[in-house]
C-alpha cells in the first residue's frame, strides 16, 4: 500500500476514492485547470523582443499535479473550449478564434501542450514529482518536444529559418526558467506535505 501511495500524483490527495464524488471532483479540477490555462495565456511577461506567456508554466504544473490522465484530459478540454470559439488562447479574440486560430502559427505549440501533459504526467504518476532533478529532466524533455512540434508546424507556414528565428530562439531562456521553477515548486509542495 505504501508503494501505491508514493506513485500517485499530488492531486490524488484531494480526490475521493471512488464514485460520483470522485468524478465530480475530477471534472471540477479539469475546469479549474482550463481557467488557469486561460489566465496564464493572457498573462504576458516582456523578455527581450517578445511577450512570453505563463502558459507553459501552467501546463507543467497541471501535468505534474494532476498526473497523466487528468492532466491530458484538462489540456484536451482546454483545446476543445478554444475550438468552440471561447477566447481562451493567448491572442484570442484579437487574432481570431476557434479552429481557424488553432490552425495558425500557434497550432503546433497548442498540440505540443498535450504532449507536455503526457510526458510530465507520466513522470508524476511514477513518483518523479518528488525529486527536483528527475522532474526537471522530464519537464525539459516535455519542453523540447513541445517546441519541436511548434517549430515543425510553424516551419510549414513560414519556412524553417523564420520559424527557428521567431518561434524558438526568443523563447529558450524564458522556457528554461519556467521549467526550473515548475520542477522546484512541485517537489517543494510534496516536502511541505510530508512535514505536516
Amino acid at each position: 500500500m505504501a508503494i501505491a501511495t508514493t506513485m500517485r500524483p499530488l492531486v490524488s490527495l484531494a480526490l475521493p476514492q471512488e464514485g460520483a464524488a470522485r468524478l465530480a471532483t475530477q471534472l471540477f479540477l479539469a475546469i479549474a485547470g482550463t481557467l488557469l490555462l486561460t489566465l496564464s495565456a493572457k498573462t504576458k511577461v516582456m523578455l527581450g523582443p517578445v511577450d512570453i506567456s505563463m502558459q507553459t508554466l501552467a501546463v507543467l504544473l497541471i501535468a505534474a499535479a494532476f498526473g497523466m490522465r487528468l492532466g491530458v484530459a484538462t489540456l484536451l478540454l482546454y483545446l476543445a473550449e478554444g475550438a468552440m470559439g471561447f477566447p481562451v488562447f493567448q491572442s484570442t479574440p484579437e487574432k481570431g478564434i476557434g479552429i481557424a486560430y488553432m490552425l495558425g502559427s500557434t497550432g503546433g505549440y497548442l498540440l505540443g501542450f498535450v504532449a507536455m501533459a503526457v510526458i510530465v504526467g507520466w513522470a508524476a504518476d511514477r513518483g518523479w514529482d518528488r525529486h527536483p532533478v528527475k522532474l526537471f529532466s522530464a519537464m525539459l524533455v516535455a519542453e523540447v518536444v513541445m517546441m519541436a512540434m511548434g517549430f515543425a508546424w510553424l516551419a510549414l507556414l513560414i519556412g524553417p529559418e523564420k520559424a527557428w528565428q521567431f518561434g524558438v530562439v526568443p523563447f529558450i531562456v524564458g522556457d528554461l526558467i519556467k521549467v526550473a521553477l515548475a520542477a522546484s515548486l512541485v517537489p517543494a509542495v510534496w516536502s511541505l506535505l510530508k512535514r505536516s
